[in-house]
């Protein structure tokens, strides 16, 4: 079974199980048949018309009937010696105990002298006397036949039921899950990730099909900002490659002429060569920490982010930048050198737009925010600072590759945090890095407690 089809291995479970409990049913109801037709035999026999005192004072050889006794009966003493009006009953053990004072009816199936199967009551009717009365069990095997036949015919009907049954909860409860076959099939062909699974309901199926279309979602979403990067890497590329190239090219001109160039020129050029490549490999490691994955990243763990900080300043400061710090104490779990090549870039950024009043650092209870003192940004532009190569137009003449800021809002993100850009009171920019942590290091509380 565990190499048919779903809809086969469902349509066979539903009938079993079904199957099954219609057959418990049936087996149990033809023992409650029989419980019951047992009880009344017995409540038939103890209700007799015949008086047992007449049958203790008529007792006659077995074989012969008293004129006023129906059924058969049968009168056991303490020796082990009966007496019997009628078919002669064939005494039990069990029948013993119904010879004590006060003792209670015993039920039980048995036979008599020529073979018969019959129900027998014994009960006390006198200290040292019990009578067994009997009745024929033919028409309770009788009943009980029917009884089976007739269950047994309503179990096949119930197993023939479970069987539509089962097709139908198949078809009906499957048909969601060959959709979404249907669309993964389509998927896996045409790789259109714009198909998407109609949602109907709120059960497993819808929730499966809801989480498949945003699956679908997020990879195409993936795949656009692919394509975007791709696109916009490539045309960032472009204008330094065509420079290093038109460079590389007049210098190739004048050793292939013999036309050596002015020294000032040549040194201005390679100058511009030098500043292209690294103008180049600044951008091509700003796309490789954008293109990273997830898993590609050092594992998570807590550390001292005012620490992370203050090397990000020493960083800046190397650069020539001018920074003022207001550092408190904050521990965060993330990436050290992700962390700090964020707070790094947001330094940069706002000493490349305030190059003569320096940059103002400060970091209170995990907010960290850095502070400009430059033109600030018109308002319109604030919602895409944080965009893949997007550059404000006034600084276009500015280095950079546009993905500075791009690079601290997903470093920022897989830490857990969050980034924002604003123009402050009194001029320039600032922006503000909230991360989520604590005051001391879980490790020092630890031991502390």
């Amino acid at each position: 079974m565990s190499k048919g089809s779903l809809r086969t291995r469902l349509i066979v479970l539903v009938t079993a199980a079904v199957s099954f409990a219609v057959v418990l049913c049936a087996v149990l109801s033809w023992f409650i048949i029989r419980m019951l037709v047992v009880a009344q035999v017995d409540m038939s026999i103890q209700d007799t018309k015949g008086d047992k005192k007449y049958l203790l004072e008529e007792c006659r050889p077995e074989g012969t009937r008293g004129p006023f006794f129906e059924g058969m009966a049968t009168v056991l003493y303490p020796d082990g010696s009966t007496c019997s009006l009628g078919p002669a009953i064939v005494p039990a053990p069990e029948d013993a105990r119904a010879l004590e004072p006060l003792s209670e009816p015993v039920f039980r199936d048995g036979v008599t002298r020529d073979g018969k199967q019959v129900r027998v009551v014994t009960v006390n009717l006198e200290p040292g006397k019990a009578v067994l009365e009997a009745r024929p069990l033919w028409h309770i095997q009788r009943t009980l036949r029917y009884a089976a036949a007739g269950l047994g015919g309503i179990a096949a009907l119930g197993a023939l039921g479970a069987a539509m049954a089962g097709f139908a909860v198949a078809r009906t409860a499957l048909r969601p899950v060959g959709e979404l076959t249907r669309a993964v099939e389509h998927i896996a062909q045409t790789e259109d990730l714009d198909t998407r699974i109609p949602v109907r309901g709120t059960d497993e199926i819808a929730r499966l099909s809801s989480s498949f279309n945003a699956m679908t979602a997020a990879l195409a979403g993936s795949r656009e900002r692919q394509k975007q990067l791709v696109a916009d890497a490539g045309h960032e590329l472009r204008t330094p490659l065509t420079t290093l190239r038109t460079n590389i090219d007049l210098l190739l001109r004048s050793e292939q002429t013999g036309r050596s160039l002015d020294p000032d020129a040549k040194r201005r050029l390679l100058v511009n060569v030098k500043a292209q490549f690294a103008e180049l490999s600044t951008l091509v490691a700003d796309l490789l920490q954008l293109a990273r994955g997830d898993t590609d990243h050092e594992p998570h763990v807590e550390l001292p982010f005012h620490e992370v900080v203050t090397a990000a300043v020493e960083r800046a400061r190397l650069r020539g930048a001018e920074v003022v710090t207001d550092l408190r104490p904050w521990y965060v779990v993330g990436n050290a050198a992700s962390l700090e090549r964020a707070v790094l870039n947001l330094i940069d950024n706002a000493a490349k737009f305030s190059p003569d009043s320096g940059v103002e650092v400060s970091l209170r209870d995990g907010r960290l925010t850095v502070r400009d003192h430059g033109p600030g940004l018109p308002e319109d532009e604030l919602p895409h600072v944080f965009e893949r190569f997007w550059r404000s137009p006034s600084a276009r003449g500015l280095p950079g590759s546009g993905l500075g800021l791009a690079i601290v809002a997903q470093s920022v993100a897989e830490a857990g945090g969050q980034v924002s850009l604003a123009n402050a009171p009194g001029g320039g920019a600032i922006a503000t890095l909230d991360l989520p942590g604590t005051l001391i290091r879980h490790s020092e509380s630890d031991k502390s407690g």
